[in-house]
């Protein structure tokens, strides 16, 4: 495997669970390798459905693009810790692939890549906090929910504050993003290598896990002020990274100032060798993790 390995575009989609057909927090940009090239912000008319950004990313296969793509969404749940994603369900899957697999099984009848269907499960939704008052009896004893291995390392190390996907409730659920996002990685059926349940290839796209905290961060931005609304903070931040402002938005929304910022992260990243090198082979990564429960690009 290339560890170093450059490529010649970036990409961020911040990602949303909303169960409509073009979810308002769903967003992607783009940056070319190029050190005079723009950040640019890419939005249909519409705006994205999760159908629309499933094509975008199969024609980007099908191109055989040299870019790094960051996805802003956890693409399995806690395993390590208690020997399986739903322990006492015997229908628990062994491995990310096959857990992508379920929850788009059971997500079949829902529209729009949503994921209603496995939430409302007769026996997944009992691994789920749902609401007050509502929490799965299978969900843990922990306040905050089971969390996989790198998001433990996330919080002791102070690299990010990470929730449990396996909680629904709040400002800071991610739980219907990351089973839309495992719904869209299953439906690549492979397409399109995800690192690192699959090996770096030598060419072509590659999708990665990021937190778009962690390139707020790098940008300047301390935790509680990691959300930009504005052109100045925006532009701010973006010089932080070495990265020029875009062409000017209609709108300084959190989701697309975040893809921005994440894509020319990316880019950033990738001109530091020791960091660069650091975010592919993370120390705490080992095989067990890397194959049930991968790891968020950027933590060390």
């Amino acid at each position: 495997m290339n560890a170093m390995r450059r490529f010649q575009h970036y990409a961020c989609f911040d990602w949303s669970g909303q169960a409509v057909a073009r979810p308002r927090g769903l967003a992607l940009a783009t940056i070319a390798a190029e050190a005079d090239a723009r950040p640019v912000l890419l939005r249909p008319q519409g705006g994205w459905s999760r159908g629309a950004a499933l094509d975008w990313l199969l024609a980007h296969a099908d191109a055989g693009t040299d870019m790094l793509i960051g996805m802003d969404l956890s693409p399995t749940f806690p395993f390590v810790d208690a020997g399986g994603y739903f322990p006492g369900w015997d229908e628990s899957p062994p491995d990310a692939r096959s857990l992508w697999a379920l929850v788009d099984q059971l997500c079949d009848g829902d529209d729009h890549l949503a994921a209603g269907g496995f939430v409302t499960h007769e026996q997944a939704r009992r691994y789920f906090r749902h609401g007050k008052g509502d929490t799965g009896d299978r969900f843990g004893t922990a306040g905050t929910g089971r969390l996989r291995a790198v998001e433990h390392h996330q919080r002791s190390t102070r690299q990010a504050n990470s929730a449990s996907c396996f909680n629904l409730v709040g400002a800071a659920q991610v739980g219907k993003s990351s089973l839309t996002g495992m719904r869209v990685l299953h439906r690549l059926a492979g397409r399109i290598p995800v690192w690192p349940f699959d090996p770096l290839p030598e060419r072509g796209p590659v999708i990665v896990e990021i937190y778009t905290s962690i390139a707020a961060r790098a940008a300047g931005r301390g935790l509680s002020r990691s959300k930009v609304r504005d052109a100045d903070g925006l532009h701010q931040a973006l010089a932080q990274l070495g990265a020029a402002p875009p062409a000017p938005l209609i709108a300084h929304d959190d989701h697309s100032t975040d893809a921005l910022m994440t894509a020319a992260w990316l880019r950033h990243a990738a001109r530091d060798e020791s960091l660069w090198r650091s975010f592919w082979h993370p120390p705490a990564l080992d095989d067990a993790i890397r194959i049930t429960e991968g790891w968020t690009f950027g933590v060390k």
